[in-house]
């Protein structure tokens, strides 16, 4: 979709504050409201979680751009452009970048902090980035309008010539959004929302985005010029470890059945660092029947995914949210 719509939203002197930039701090800020806000209701301290937060969104930030520069070194690696390397506002961030820079600075912190259990903390947080990830994609898209990039493929047999891919990708990330709402309702085992929200997305971007979108050839396979449809793009050929990585974690995620709060018993043995008491009820893992690992689907709704009668077998797992428990909130790791 290409538009003549000026990029820049308010211009104050030498400062130029471009639509892009705004829409990227919008999803920032929702992002971390939410992680806030739901993770002190999951047993975390909210210092902790400012913290890891900030970590995670300079990391995100850094990767995101990092990656993005790497694989498109025509537009910076040449004479006069090197400044714009760092102009981040001027649009060009890799999704992939951003989550692997995120969630290494979270990894980095969470086991800093949380050294007896930090897997299971560092899911939990991964969980609670989902929405803040999917507001993210969803409106830096629109963004990507204002700068005239992320453009689709040209068309000629369809009442637009091009393909406008970045509502395509802004409707996605409102999709993966009410997916990832109605499975948190179900209180899936730590990871299983974070790991679904990523398999879910490298499925979109495989068979929809990328088919429609003006993206580099890896291999030319298919091309329908009239509808705007090439095949395959660099994007459609390397994304498969990741996809297949994303699935095999999801269902790591049901069969470690890791709690998705901060179990009481090892809440209230916390240090003032957020360490967890030692053991493997420290990191919250659930009971897995002797049959084999639980599925969402054959577990009765609310119960995160394990069949309701293992989910009192441990003492390591909260019995419920501890925000559904008045009187009973577990003291928070730091």
């Amino acid at each position: 979709m290409e538009v003549n719509w000026d990029p820049v939203l308010i211009q104050i002197g030498p400062l130029a504050i471009r639509w892009y930039g705004f829409f990227m701090a919008v999803s920032m800020a929702a992002g971390l409201y939410v992680l806030v806000r739901d993770g002190t209701r999951r047993g975390y301290d909210e210092d902790f979680l400012y913290n890891v937060s900030a970590l995670m969104i300079v990391g995100g930030i850094v990767g995101a751009r990092l990656v993005y520069v790497l694989t498109n070194p025509a537009d910076y690696f040449a004479p006069g452009r090197y400044g714009e390397i760092i102009r981040v506002d001027h649009g060009g961030l890799s999704l992939h970048g951003a989550l692997l820079g995120g969630a290494l600075a979270g990894w980095w912190y969470v086991r800093r902090r949380l050294p007896d259990a930090p897997w299971a903390h560092f899911q939990r947080l991964l969980d609670l980035a989902v929405p803040g990830v999917a507001i993210g994609y969803m409106l830096v898209r629109i963004g990507n309008i204002f700068n005239g990039e992320v453009l689709g493929n040209p068309t000629t047999a369809l009442p637009f010539p091009r393909h406008p891919v970045q509502l395509y990708a802004s409707a996605a990330g409102l999709g993966l959004l009410l997916v990832h709402n109605r499975l948190a309702r179900r209180r899936p085992p730590a990871g299983y929302l974070f790991w679904s929200f990523l398999y879910y997305y490298q499925w979109w971007r495989v068979a929809v985005e990328e088919t429609v979108r003006d993206a580099p050839i890896a291999i030319p396979v298919y091309a329908n010029p009239a509808y705007g449809i090439e095949l395959l793009t660099v994007t459609q050929v390397t994304t498969w470890p990741l996809l297949i990585l994303a699935w095999w974690m999801r269902r790591r995620a049901l069969e470690d059945g890791l709690a998705p709060a901060v179990p009481a018993a090892a809440a209230d043995t916390a240090e003032a660092v957020g360490d967890e008491a030692a053991g493997p009820e420290a990191g919250g893992k659930a009971s897995v029947p002797a049959g084999g690992p639980p599925t969402l689907e054959d577990a009765p709704e609310g119960t995160g995914g394990r069949r309701a009668p293992e989910e009192d077998a441990g003492p390591g797992v909260a019995e419920g949210h501890p925000s559904d428990r008045p009187g009973d909130e577990p003291a928070r790791p730091r």
